[in-house]
Protein backbone atom coordinates (compact mmCIF):
# COMPACT_ATOMS: atom_id res chain seq x y z
CA UNK A 1 0.00 0.00 0.00
CA UNK A 2 1.39 3.38 -1.01
CA UNK A 3 2.24 5.70 1.90
CA UNK A 4 1.18 9.30 2.23
CA UNK A 5 3.07 12.11 0.48
CA UNK A 6 3.69 13.85 3.79
CA UNK A 7 6.01 11.05 4.85
CA UNK A 8 8.18 11.61 1.77
CA UNK A 9 9.09 15.28 1.52
CA UNK A 10 10.16 16.69 -1.82
CA UNK A 11 8.65 13.84 -3.81
CA UNK A 12 5.61 14.55 -5.90
CA UNK A 13 3.65 11.71 -7.41
CA UNK A 14 1.25 12.15 -10.27
CA UNK A 15 -1.28 9.95 -8.56
CA UNK A 16 -1.77 12.54 -5.83
CA UNK A 17 -3.64 14.84 -8.22
CA UNK A 18 -7.05 14.02 -9.38
CA UNK A 19 -7.11 13.68 -13.17
CA UNK A 20 -3.29 14.18 -13.40
CA UNK A 21 -1.41 17.29 -14.64
CA UNK A 22 -1.02 18.39 -18.23
CA UNK A 23 2.46 19.75 -19.13
CA UNK A 24 2.71 23.49 -19.50
CA UNK A 25 -0.69 24.19 -18.17
CA UNK A 26 -0.64 23.48 -14.41
CA UNK A 27 2.42 25.42 -13.44
CA UNK A 28 0.43 27.76 -11.28
CA UNK A 29 -1.31 24.93 -9.65
CA UNK A 30 1.92 23.12 -9.01
CA UNK A 31 3.35 26.17 -7.29
CA UNK A 32 0.39 26.35 -4.95
CA UNK A 33 0.58 22.69 -4.14
CA UNK A 34 4.23 22.97 -3.39
CA UNK A 35 3.65 25.69 -0.88
CA UNK A 36 1.02 23.61 0.85
CA UNK A 37 3.26 20.62 0.98
CA UNK A 38 6.15 22.66 2.36
CA UNK A 39 3.88 23.90 5.11
CA UNK A 40 2.87 20.35 5.97
CA UNK A 41 6.46 19.20 5.86
CA UNK A 42 7.38 22.00 8.24
CA UNK A 43 4.73 20.84 10.71
CA UNK A 44 5.95 17.31 10.22
CA UNK A 45 9.54 18.31 10.95
CA UNK A 46 8.50 20.18 14.09
CA UNK A 47 6.68 17.17 15.38
CA UNK A 48 9.21 14.60 14.22
CA UNK A 49 12.09 16.65 15.52
CA UNK A 50 11.01 16.22 19.16
CA UNK A 51 13.10 13.78 21.16
CA UNK A 52 11.50 10.39 21.56
CA UNK A 53 10.11 9.39 24.97
CA UNK A 54 11.38 5.99 25.97
CA UNK A 55 9.56 5.75 29.33
CA UNK A 56 6.57 7.23 31.03
CA UNK A 57 6.70 8.65 34.54
CA UNK A 58 3.50 8.33 36.56
CA UNK A 59 3.03 10.88 39.33
CA UNK A 60 0.53 10.03 42.08
CA UNK A 61 -1.65 12.97 42.92
CA UNK A 62 -4.60 13.48 45.11
CA UNK A 63 -7.91 13.16 43.38
CA UNK A 64 -8.99 16.72 43.88
CA UNK A 65 -11.12 19.03 41.85
CA UNK A 66 -8.12 21.09 40.68
CA UNK A 67 -6.29 18.01 39.34
CA UNK A 68 -9.38 16.92 37.47
CA UNK A 69 -9.84 20.37 35.92
CA UNK A 70 -6.19 20.61 34.83
CA UNK A 71 -6.37 17.12 33.36
CA UNK A 72 -9.41 18.11 31.37
CA UNK A 73 -7.69 21.24 29.95
CA UNK A 74 -4.40 19.54 29.05
CA UNK A 75 -3.98 18.47 25.40
CA UNK A 76 -2.84 14.85 25.14
CA UNK A 77 0.53 14.43 23.33
CA UNK A 78 0.59 13.03 19.82
CA UNK A 79 2.02 9.52 19.71
CA UNK A 80 5.35 9.37 17.86
CA UNK A 81 4.57 6.34 15.78
CA UNK A 82 1.38 7.85 14.30
CA UNK A 83 1.83 9.33 10.77
CA UNK A 84 0.82 12.97 10.30
CA UNK A 85 -2.12 13.21 7.96
CA UNK A 86 -3.95 16.29 6.78
CA UNK A 87 -6.83 15.60 9.10
CA UNK A 88 -4.60 15.10 12.16
CA UNK A 89 -2.58 18.22 11.33
CA UNK A 90 -5.76 20.28 11.08
CA UNK A 91 -6.92 18.95 14.47
CA UNK A 92 -3.60 19.82 16.13
CA UNK A 93 -3.62 23.29 14.67
CA UNK A 94 -7.17 23.97 15.77
CA UNK A 95 -6.50 22.78 19.34
CA UNK A 96 -3.49 25.05 19.66
CA UNK A 97 -5.57 28.10 18.77
CA UNK A 98 -8.57 27.26 21.01
CA UNK A 99 -8.69 29.00 24.42
CA UNK A 100 -8.79 26.92 27.57
CA UNK A 101 -12.30 25.92 28.51
CA UNK A 102 -13.20 26.90 32.06
CA UNK A 103 -15.01 24.21 33.99
CA UNK A 104 -17.74 25.80 35.99
CA UNK A 105 -20.41 24.12 38.04
CA UNK A 106 -23.94 24.84 37.01
CA UNK A 107 -25.69 27.10 39.50
CA UNK A 108 -28.00 25.35 41.96
CA UNK A 109 -31.53 26.42 41.23
CA UNK A 110 -33.19 28.08 44.21
CA UNK A 111 -36.69 26.82 44.81
CA UNK A 112 -38.88 29.70 45.85
CA UNK A 113 -40.53 29.22 49.25
CA UNK A 114 -44.21 29.20 48.89
CA UNK A 115 -46.08 31.25 51.39
CA UNK A 116 -48.94 29.10 52.63
CA UNK A 117 -50.79 32.05 54.00
CA UNK A 118 -51.14 33.44 50.49
CA UNK A 119 -53.17 30.38 49.45
CA UNK A 120 -55.40 30.43 52.53
CA UNK A 121 -58.62 32.32 52.48
CA UNK A 122 -59.83 33.19 55.95
CA UNK A 123 -63.54 33.72 56.14
CA UNK A 124 -65.17 34.90 59.31
CA UNK A 125 -68.84 34.25 59.77
CA UNK A 126 -69.20 37.63 61.49
CA UNK A 127 -68.19 39.35 58.23
CA UNK A 128 -71.26 37.92 56.57
CA UNK A 129 -73.48 39.30 59.31
CA UNK A 130 -71.96 42.79 59.23
CA UNK A 131 -72.13 43.01 55.44
CA UNK A 132 -75.82 42.19 55.52
CA UNK A 133 -75.66 38.65 54.13
CA UNK A 134 -78.55 36.80 55.68
CA UNK A 135 -77.28 33.25 55.15
CA UNK A 136 -73.86 31.94 56.10
CA UNK A 137 -72.34 29.52 53.55
CA UNK A 138 -72.63 25.84 54.41
CA UNK A 139 -68.88 25.25 54.60
CA UNK A 140 -68.56 28.10 57.11
CA UNK A 141 -71.26 26.53 59.28
CA UNK A 142 -69.48 23.17 59.14
CA UNK A 143 -66.21 24.82 60.11
CA UNK A 144 -67.80 26.56 63.09
CA UNK A 145 -69.41 23.30 64.24
CA UNK A 146 -66.10 21.48 63.94
CA UNK A 147 -64.27 24.14 65.96
CA UNK A 148 -66.91 24.01 68.68
CA UNK A 149 -66.56 20.23 68.86
CA UNK A 150 -62.78 20.56 69.17
CA UNK A 151 -63.18 23.08 72.01
CA UNK A 152 -65.61 20.79 73.79
CA UNK A 153 -63.23 17.84 73.49
CA UNK A 154 -60.36 19.95 74.84
CA UNK A 155 -62.46 20.89 77.87
CA UNK A 156 -63.29 17.23 78.52
CA UNK A 157 -59.63 16.27 78.27
CA UNK A 158 -58.69 19.02 80.73
CA UNK A 159 -61.34 17.79 83.16
CA UNK A 160 -60.08 14.21 82.84
CA UNK A 161 -56.53 15.39 83.47
CA UNK A 162 -57.68 17.24 86.57
CA UNK A 163 -59.42 14.10 87.83
CA UNK A 164 -56.31 12.02 87.12
CA UNK A 165 -54.26 14.34 89.32
CA UNK A 166 -56.66 13.73 92.21
CA UNK A 167 -56.32 9.92 91.93
CA UNK A 168 -53.32 8.54 93.80
CA UNK A 169 -51.33 5.60 92.45
CA UNK A 170 -51.53 3.38 95.53
CA UNK A 171 -49.42 0.58 94.01
CA UNK A 172 -46.35 2.63 93.08
CA UNK A 173 -44.51 1.91 96.39
CA UNK A 174 -44.91 -1.85 95.81
CA UNK A 175 -43.60 -2.06 92.25
CA UNK A 176 -40.39 -3.74 93.41
CA UNK A 177 -42.29 -6.14 95.68
CA UNK A 178 -42.96 -9.28 93.68
CA UNK A 179 -45.47 -10.52 96.29
CA UNK A 180 -47.67 -7.47 95.69
CA UNK A 181 -48.26 -8.54 92.05
CA UNK A 182 -48.75 -4.93 90.98
CA UNK A 183 -49.09 -5.96 87.33
CA UNK A 184 -52.15 -8.10 88.06
CA UNK A 185 -53.70 -6.53 91.17
CA UNK A 186 -56.35 -4.55 89.29
CA UNK A 187 -57.39 -7.62 87.31
CA UNK A 188 -57.55 -9.70 90.49
CA UNK A 189 -59.91 -7.30 92.24
CA UNK A 190 -61.98 -6.87 89.10
CA UNK A 191 -62.48 -10.63 89.20
CA UNK A 192 -63.30 -10.48 92.93
CA UNK A 193 -65.89 -7.82 92.25
CA UNK A 194 -67.47 -9.93 89.53
CA UNK A 195 -67.45 -13.19 91.47
CA UNK A 196 -68.61 -11.85 94.85
CA UNK A 197 -72.21 -12.18 93.69
CA UNK A 198 -71.75 -15.96 93.49
CA UNK A 199 -70.42 -16.09 97.07
CA UNK A 200 -73.34 -14.07 98.45
CA UNK A 201 -76.37 -15.80 99.92
CA UNK A 202 -80.03 -14.76 99.69
CA UNK A 203 -80.78 -12.23 102.46
CA UNK A 204 -83.89 -14.19 103.44
CA UNK A 205 -82.49 -17.73 103.38
CA UNK A 206 -83.39 -18.26 107.04
CA UNK A 207 -87.03 -18.54 106.03
CA UNK A 208 -86.26 -22.02 104.66
CA UNK A 209 -85.01 -23.24 108.05
CA UNK A 210 -87.71 -24.75 110.25
CA UNK A 211 -85.82 -25.13 113.55
CA UNK A 212 -83.37 -22.20 113.66
CA UNK A 213 -83.68 -18.45 113.14
CA UNK A 214 -81.53 -15.38 112.59
CA UNK A 215 -81.07 -14.75 116.31
CA UNK A 216 -79.52 -18.20 116.75
CA UNK A 217 -77.24 -17.46 113.86
CA UNK A 218 -76.14 -14.25 115.61
CA UNK A 219 -75.38 -16.11 118.85
CA UNK A 220 -73.30 -18.66 116.93
CA UNK A 221 -71.26 -15.99 115.10
CA UNK A 222 -70.67 -13.98 118.29
CA UNK A 223 -69.37 -17.14 120.02
CA UNK A 224 -67.13 -18.06 117.08
CA UNK A 225 -65.56 -14.57 117.19
CA UNK A 226 -64.49 -15.29 120.76
CA UNK A 227 -63.17 -18.74 119.77
CA UNK A 228 -61.24 -17.18 116.90
CA UNK A 229 -59.72 -14.63 119.29
CA UNK A 230 -58.81 -17.30 121.87
CA UNK A 231 -57.10 -19.54 119.28
CA UNK A 232 -55.27 -16.50 117.87
CA UNK A 233 -56.19 -17.39 114.31
CA UNK A 234 -55.66 -15.28 111.22
CA UNK A 235 -58.24 -12.64 110.36
CA UNK A 236 -59.02 -14.28 107.02
CA UNK A 237 -60.14 -17.43 108.86
CA UNK A 238 -62.99 -15.66 110.67
CA UNK A 239 -64.52 -14.18 107.50
CA UNK A 240 -64.25 -17.43 105.58
CA UNK A 241 -65.86 -19.29 108.51
CA UNK A 242 -68.92 -17.03 108.48
CA UNK A 243 -69.18 -17.33 104.69
CA UNK A 244 -69.12 -21.15 104.84
CA UNK A 245 -71.82 -21.19 107.53
CA UNK A 246 -74.19 -18.93 105.57
CA UNK A 247 -73.68 -20.74 102.29
CA UNK A 248 -74.28 -24.12 103.94
CA UNK A 249 -77.38 -23.02 105.85
CA UNK A 250 -78.79 -21.46 102.65
CA UNK A 251 -79.07 -24.90 101.02
CA UNK A 252 -79.14 -27.36 103.92
CA UNK A 253 -81.71 -27.61 106.71
CA UNK A 254 -80.16 -28.00 110.16
CA UNK A 255 -81.75 -28.73 113.51
CA UNK A 256 -81.06 -26.54 116.49
CA UNK A 257 -78.85 -29.09 118.28
CA UNK A 258 -76.51 -29.36 115.29
CA UNK A 259 -76.04 -25.64 114.69
CA UNK A 260 -72.96 -25.36 116.89
CA UNK A 261 -71.52 -28.44 115.13
CA UNK A 262 -71.92 -26.59 111.84
CA UNK A 263 -70.03 -23.66 113.35
CA UNK A 264 -66.97 -25.56 114.61
CA UNK A 265 -66.81 -27.63 111.44
CA UNK A 266 -66.85 -24.49 109.29
CA UNK A 267 -64.02 -23.08 111.40
CA UNK A 268 -62.07 -26.34 110.95
CA UNK A 269 -62.43 -26.09 107.18
CA UNK A 270 -61.45 -22.42 107.17
CA UNK A 271 -58.35 -23.19 109.25
CA UNK A 272 -57.32 -25.90 106.81
CA UNK A 273 -57.66 -23.39 103.98
CA UNK A 274 -56.01 -20.33 105.59
CA UNK A 275 -53.87 -21.33 108.57
CA UNK A 276 -50.37 -22.73 108.72
CA UNK A 277 -51.01 -24.55 112.00
CA UNK A 278 -54.50 -26.04 112.12
CA UNK A 279 -56.27 -26.70 115.45
CA UNK A 280 -56.90 -30.39 116.00
CA UNK A 281 -60.42 -31.77 116.14
CA UNK A 282 -60.10 -32.52 119.87
CA UNK A 283 -59.50 -28.81 120.59
CA UNK A 284 -62.70 -27.88 118.82
CA UNK A 285 -64.62 -30.57 120.68
CA UNK A 286 -63.21 -29.30 123.94
CA UNK A 287 -64.15 -25.68 123.18
CA UNK A 288 -67.73 -26.81 122.48
CA UNK A 289 -67.88 -28.41 125.95
CA UNK A 290 -67.72 -31.92 124.45
CA UNK A 291 -71.15 -31.58 122.91
CA UNK A 292 -70.05 -33.61 119.85
CA UNK A 293 -67.80 -36.54 119.11
CA UNK A 294 -64.89 -36.75 116.69
CA UNK A 295 -66.97 -38.91 114.35
CA UNK A 296 -69.76 -36.33 114.21
CA UNK A 297 -67.30 -33.57 113.37
CA UNK A 298 -65.74 -35.56 110.53
CA UNK A 299 -69.17 -36.54 109.14
CA UNK A 300 -70.31 -32.93 109.20
CA UNK A 301 -67.08 -31.92 107.48
CA UNK A 302 -67.78 -34.40 104.71
CA UNK A 303 -71.36 -33.17 104.35
CA UNK A 304 -70.33 -29.51 104.19
CA UNK A 305 -67.61 -29.86 101.55
CA UNK A 306 -69.89 -31.95 99.35
CA UNK A 307 -72.78 -29.52 99.77
CA UNK A 308 -70.51 -26.56 98.87
CA UNK A 309 -68.92 -28.62 96.06
CA UNK A 310 -65.47 -27.98 97.56
CA UNK A 311 -65.70 -24.31 96.61
CA UNK A 312 -63.65 -22.60 99.30
CA UNK A 313 -62.09 -19.86 97.21
CA UNK A 314 -64.46 -16.92 97.49
CA UNK A 315 -63.83 -13.16 97.89
CA UNK A 316 -64.70 -12.33 101.49
CA UNK A 317 -65.05 -8.93 103.16
CA UNK A 318 -61.46 -9.18 104.37
CA UNK A 319 -60.03 -9.20 100.83
CA UNK A 320 -61.84 -5.98 99.96
CA UNK A 321 -60.97 -4.40 103.31
CA UNK A 322 -57.26 -4.71 102.62
CA UNK A 323 -57.50 -3.12 99.20
CA UNK A 324 -59.79 -0.27 100.22
CA UNK A 325 -57.75 0.56 103.33
CA UNK A 326 -54.75 0.94 101.05
CA UNK A 327 -56.74 3.16 98.69
CA UNK A 328 -57.88 5.35 101.59
CA UNK A 329 -54.28 5.56 102.87
CA UNK A 330 -55.58 4.74 106.32
CA UNK A 331 -53.51 4.65 109.48
CA UNK A 332 -53.65 1.92 112.14
CA UNK A 333 -56.43 3.63 114.10
CA UNK A 334 -58.75 3.83 111.09
CA UNK A 335 -57.95 0.21 110.30
CA UNK A 336 -58.87 -1.03 113.79
CA UNK A 337 -62.13 0.92 113.90
CA UNK A 338 -63.00 -0.35 110.41
CA UNK A 339 -62.56 -3.98 111.45
CA UNK A 340 -64.52 -3.33 114.64
CA UNK A 341 -67.46 -2.08 112.60
CA UNK A 342 -67.25 -4.87 110.05
CA UNK A 343 -67.24 -7.58 112.75
CA UNK A 344 -70.33 -6.02 114.28
CA UNK A 345 -71.94 -6.52 110.86
CA UNK A 346 -70.96 -10.22 110.78
CA UNK A 347 -73.28 -10.87 113.70
CA UNK A 348 -76.24 -9.05 112.16
CA UNK A 349 -78.36 -11.13 109.78
CA UNK A 350 -79.83 -8.07 108.03
CA UNK A 351 -76.42 -7.08 106.67
CA UNK A 352 -76.45 -10.06 104.32
CA UNK A 353 -78.24 -7.92 101.76
CA UNK A 354 -75.09 -5.93 101.14
CA UNK A 355 -72.27 -7.41 99.03
CA UNK A 356 -68.87 -7.82 100.72
CA UNK A 357 -67.28 -4.99 98.73
CA UNK A 358 -69.94 -2.50 99.84
CA UNK A 359 -69.61 -3.60 103.47
CA UNK A 360 -65.85 -3.04 103.33
CA UNK A 361 -66.15 0.40 101.71
CA UNK A 362 -68.88 1.52 104.11
CA UNK A 363 -66.90 0.36 107.15
CA UNK A 364 -63.85 2.40 106.10
CA UNK A 365 -65.94 5.46 105.30
CA UNK A 366 -67.75 5.21 108.66
CA UNK A 367 -64.45 4.77 110.49
CA UNK A 368 -63.05 7.91 108.85
CA UNK A 369 -66.14 9.85 109.93
CA UNK A 370 -65.94 8.37 113.42
CA UNK A 371 -62.33 9.50 113.90
CA UNK A 372 -62.85 12.82 112.14
CA UNK A 373 -60.32 11.99 109.45
CA UNK A 374 -62.60 12.83 106.56
CA UNK A 375 -66.27 13.14 105.75
CA UNK A 376 -65.74 12.54 102.07
CA UNK A 377 -65.12 9.46 99.94
CA UNK A 378 -62.30 10.68 97.69
CA UNK A 379 -61.68 9.93 94.02
CA UNK A 380 -59.05 7.29 94.74
CA UNK A 381 -61.46 5.34 96.95
CA UNK A 382 -64.22 5.70 94.37
CA UNK A 383 -61.95 4.33 91.67
CA UNK A 384 -60.88 1.23 93.59
CA UNK A 385 -64.18 0.50 95.33
CA UNK A 386 -66.51 1.41 92.43
CA UNK A 387 -68.82 3.11 94.96
CA UNK A 388 -69.62 6.77 95.52
CA UNK A 389 -70.50 8.33 98.83
CA UNK A 390 -74.27 8.27 98.29
CA UNK A 391 -74.21 4.51 97.72
CA UNK A 392 -72.49 3.93 101.07
CA UNK A 393 -74.66 6.09 103.32
CA UNK A 394 -77.43 3.54 103.92
CA UNK A 395 -74.96 0.89 105.00
CA UNK A 396 -72.96 3.42 107.05
CA UNK A 397 -76.08 4.48 109.00
CA UNK A 398 -76.69 0.87 110.05
CA UNK A 399 -73.09 0.55 111.17
CA UNK A 400 -73.44 3.65 113.33
CA UNK A 401 -76.49 2.08 114.98
CA UNK A 402 -74.58 -1.13 115.67
CA UNK A 403 -71.74 0.92 117.13
CA UNK A 404 -74.11 2.72 119.47
CA UNK A 405 -75.57 -0.60 120.75
CA UNK A 406 -72.35 -2.64 120.77
CA UNK A 407 -72.05 -2.73 124.55
CA UNK A 408 -75.76 -3.33 125.08
CA UNK A 409 -77.48 -6.70 125.08
CA UNK A 410 -76.19 -10.26 125.15
CA UNK A 411 -74.08 -10.29 121.99
CA UNK A 412 -71.11 -8.33 123.23
CA UNK A 413 -68.28 -10.56 122.07
CA UNK A 414 -67.05 -8.06 119.45
CA UNK A 415 -67.18 -5.18 121.92
CA UNK A 416 -65.10 -7.10 124.49
CA UNK A 417 -62.55 -8.08 121.84
CA UNK A 418 -61.96 -4.50 120.66
CA UNK A 419 -61.87 -3.15 124.21
CA UNK A 420 -58.39 -4.64 124.67
CA UNK A 421 -55.02 -2.96 124.09
CA UNK A 422 -54.25 -5.42 121.29
CA UNK A 423 -56.99 -3.79 119.22
CA UNK A 424 -56.22 -0.23 120.27
CA UNK A 425 -59.30 0.25 122.46
CA UNK A 426 -61.32 0.88 119.31
CA UNK A 427 -64.59 0.76 121.25
CA UNK A 428 -63.73 4.02 123.05
CA UNK A 429 -64.36 6.05 119.91
CA UNK A 430 -67.65 7.92 119.85
CA UNK A 431 -70.06 6.80 117.11
CA UNK A 432 -70.47 9.09 114.09
CA UNK A 433 -74.04 10.02 115.02
CA UNK A 434 -74.14 12.92 112.55
CA UNK A 435 -74.42 10.37 109.74
CA UNK A 436 -77.90 9.53 111.03
CA UNK A 437 -79.16 13.07 110.94
CA UNK A 438 -79.14 14.03 107.26
CA UNK A 439 -77.90 13.17 103.81
CA UNK A 440 -75.05 15.52 103.00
Amino acid sequence: MAGSDENYPGVIRPSNLQGGLRPGVGGKVNGGLGQNRRALSTINKNVMGAPPLHCAVVHKRNDTTENKASAANKIPPVPIHRPITRKLAAQIASKQHQPAVEVTKPPVPVVPVRNESEDCIIIDAEDYKTTGNSSVPMFVQHTEAMMEEIDRMDEEIEMEDAEDWSIVDIDSPDKKNSLAVVEYIDDIYAYYKKSEIVSCVPPNYMEQQFDINERMRGILIDWLIEVHYKFELMEETLYLTVNLIDRFLAVQSVIRKKLQLVGITAMLLACKYEEVTVPVVEDLILISDRAYTRKEVLEMEKLMVNTLQFNMTVPTVYAFMRRFLKAAQSDKKVELVSFFLIELCLVEYEMLRFPPSMLAAAAIFTAQCTLGVSKEWNKTCEKHSSYVKDQLLECSKLMVCFHQNAAIGKLTGVHRKYSTSKYGYATRCEPASFLLEAWF
